[in-house]
C-alpha cells in the first residue's frame, strides 16, 4: 500500500530500492528479504524495468577504506580508533561495520548522506534495545545536516508506528545528543 502510494506520487524507484538496501545493515537480511522481493514485484507491476542501474561505488579492495572514510566524515575521527583501540574479540565486527555497513551501503549513490542517516535513524528508532545506536545516529544525523528540529519531525511522523514509549525515548536522546554536540 505505501509503496504503491510512493510510486504513484513520483518517488524515484532508485531511492526506494536504496532505502530497502540500507535497511539490510540495520534490520538484517532475514527481515529485509521479503520486503525486497515485494518491492521488486510492485515495481514490475508499475512498469519499472529491473534491475535498476547499480549504485555501487566501491570495489572489494576499496570498500574498507571508503567505508571508514564515510564513518569518519559522519561521526568524527574517533571512528578510526574503532579499528585499532578495540578488544581483539570485537575487532571483526568493527571491521565489518566499516567494510560492509559503511563501505557497501553508505558509499552508494541514490541517496545522499542526510537521507541515509535519516532512514537509518528510523530503522534504529523502530527497534527495542538500540538506544546506544540511536545516540550515535542522532549525532550522525546532526553532522549530516538533519538538525534537532528535523529529527523531532521525523520522530513525530514515526510515532503512530512505534508508539509513545519509543517516541519519548527518542526525543530524550535527541535532546541529550544535541546538547552534547552544542558544547
Amino acid at each position: 500500500m505505501w509503496l504503491h502510494a510512493a510510486l504513484k506520487s513520483g518517488v524515484d524507484p532508485l531511492e526506494i530500492k536504496e532505502t530497502v538496501y540500507q535497511a539490510t545493515a540495520y534490520l538484517g537480511i532475514g527481515r529485509v528479504h521479503d520486503f525486497l522481493v515485494a518491492t521488486n514485484k510492485v515495481m514490475e507491476e508499475f512498469g519499472v524495468t529491473l534491475p535498476l542501474p547499480s549504485q555501487k561505488n566501491v570495489t572489494e579492495k576499496t570498500r574498507f577504506h571508503d567505508g571508514l572514510e564515510k564513518q569518519v566524515s559522519l561521526f568524527g575521527l574517533g571512528m578510526r580508533k574503532q579499528q585499532t583501540d578495540v578488544p581483539e574479540l570485537r575487532s571483526n565486527v568493527n571491521r565489518w561495520l566499516a567494510d560492509n555497513c559503511f563501505g557497501d551501503y553508505y558509499t552508494r549513490n541514490g541517496l545522499n548522506d542526510r537521507e541515509r542517516e535519516m532512514i537509518t535513524f528510523c530503522f534504529i528508532l523502530a527497534q527495542d534495545g538500540c538506544e546506544n545506536q540511536l545516540r550515535g545516529h542522532t549525532a550522525g544525523n546532526i553532522m549530516a545536516g538533519n538538525d534537532k528540529s528535523k529529527l523531532y519531525s521525523i520522530v513525530e511522523q514515526c510515532m503512530p508506528y512505534i508508539g509513545y514509549p519509543r517516541t519519548l525515548n527518542a526525543m530524550n536522546i535527541i535532546d541529550e545528543v544535541a546538547d552534547q554536540l552544542s558544547k
